[in-house]
């Protein structure tokens, strides 16, 4: 006989399912499904289910707990049966089963898995804030309609980004509020009662206006990047007429400053971004003066989706030659750290903010010499496509060059590495050391004390970039 389980989310449904392997329940003998609205949601946690509560000792592979917290977010009513087939399988004979990407239940998982980041994707893109007044004084509020229910997985974000203001965030199905302490979650509210423009708009309309990109329109992706559903929230949308029909007579304005030869890397990206992509296409960047002197361009090497990104100044003499990022004896020292870390090289993601050596002659050796200002702003292009192709859920900027382009130009390595910072480029950046700077410390004891540091900024680094 099948036995109904109302689930309210994924923790009510990870101990139903607990109890239920510890039974021997075969997926044929129970039926989850999700509570149709909150209200449901409330009713069902204050009666609970009704199996019987015995503990599990059964051991569940991370990987599977981390797609199961995603795939919860899904508004697909089978989702919690799936699940529940797919953990049955892994811990009755088939430990491997998510390794089988043809596998029809892994792929309806990883689909959904997908899905929902994507969701929660846009809702960091499409959330805008309007300031309003209440009893406590400012509170900015937003409203926005997610595909899936990616409120709680995407509040903590708006929390460290906006710590220090009270905001909240509605959509039809749950709200959250920030009060600058702690999240508090509610009911759904309708479009209609979100707030109407305020003078933010016009601040965010020119802010888009002067970064819109008039060479690079592509009609059919905007329409899929930022689906019009979400239009009526989105203030930028207002005056894309205006840019388009402006586009013509900027993009002459651009081919004339790139005549002058003050280019940039952003004439040289391709159109398609992915890594492979990128680096052919930047071998062949003009993009500031540092070309004519160093031997080739030296992009990044790394696996695409690595979930951590370590981000140095600039390549170095060896690697000037070898066209490959820490090769050196900077990348000896990187290597031993990320070993004594626990990290596999081949599994992260490393490059550097400058793509070519800027040196200075010394006899017959090639001397380091810091980028200049232009060669980093030049070469920004190449850094923030390599995070939108790589999308880390860590990086790591070895030295105050590589954190000055990440995080800003006010980073002070010596007040703040070790502490994750929230960038547009990720939400968790750490500072530490670049390992040349220990390969110049005064003595021993100082080396070993900064080697010490970057070992344990990386292990923290990795175990953040596991738990995220």
């Amino acid at each position: 006989m099948t036995e109904l389980f109302t689930i309210v989310d994924f923790d009510d449904w990870r101990a139903q399912a607990r109890e239920l392997l510890a039974a021997g329940r075969p997926p044929s003998e129970v039926d989850f499904r999700a509570a149709r609205d909150r209200q449901q949601r409330l009713l069902a946690a204050s009666e609970g289910n009704t199996t019987t509560a015995v503990k599990s000792a059964t051991r569940v592979p991370p990987a599977f707990i981390e797609l199961a917290k995603h795939v919860a977010c899904h508004r697909d009513d089978d989702r919690w049966n799936d699940l529940y087939s797919v953990l049955w399988r892994l811990t009755h004979d088939e430990p491997r089963l998510l390794d089988v990407a043809t596998d029809a239940e892994v792929h309806r998982l990883r689909r959904r898995e997908k899905q929902v980041t994507r969701d929660a994707h846009k809702m960091k893109a499409f959330v805008r804030f309007r300031k309003v007044q209440d009893a406590d004084g400012e509170l900015f509020v937003a409203w926005h309609r997610p595909d899936h229910d990616t409120l709680r997985m995407v509040a903590p974000f708006f929390a460290r980004r906006f710590k220090g203001m009270r905001w909240s965030v509605l959509t039809p199905y749950e709200s959250v509020v920030w009060d600058m302490r702690e999240l508090k979650y509610g009911p759904g509210v309708p479009a209609d009662q979100a707030p109407l423009d305020d003078a933010l708009e016009e601040l965010w309309k020119t802010y888009y206006g002067s970064i819109f990109n008039p060479a690079r329109i592509k009609l059919d992706m905007m329409r899929r990047e930022m689906p019009a559903r979400h239009w009526r929230t989105l203030p930028e949308t207002r005056i894309i007429p205006e840019l388009l029909a402006e586009a013509p007579r900027r993009v002459e304005s651009m081919i004339q400053y790139a005549a002058r030869g003050e280019r940039g890397a952003a004439a040289y990206l391709p159109e398609t971004r992915e890594l492979r992509a990128l680096a052919a296409a930047a071998a062949a960047c003009r993009g500031c003066d540092l070309h004519a002197r160093a031997t080739q361009t030296v992009f990044g090497r790394g696996p695409i989706g690595a979930k951590l990104m370590l981000i140095g100044e600039q390549p170095g003499d060896q690697e000037d030659l070898a066209g490959e990022p820490f090769v050196g004896p900077a990348g000896e020292v990187l290597g031993e750290a990320l070993a004594a870390a626990g990290i596999a090289r081949d599994e992260v993601y490393v490059t550097n903010a400058v793509k070519h050596f800027h040196w200075e002659p010394r006899g017959e050796r090639r001397l380091h010499k810091k980028p200049p200002a232009r060669a980093m702003a030049s070469c920004r292009p190449w850094i923030e496509a390599e995070f939108e192709a790589v999308a880390p859920r860590v990086v790591v900027c070895l030295g105050s060059t590589a954190a000055q382009v990440v995080v800003g130009r006010d980073t002070r390595l010596t007040r703040d590495r070790g502490v994750f910072r929230t960038t547009k480029f990720c939400e968790r950046t750490l500072l530490t050391w670049h390992p040349s700077a220990i390969l110049r410390a005064p003595d021993r004891a100082a080396a070993a004390m900064m080697q010490a540091e970057l070992i344990r900024h990386l292990r923290l680094a990795a175990q953040e970039a596991v738990a995220a």
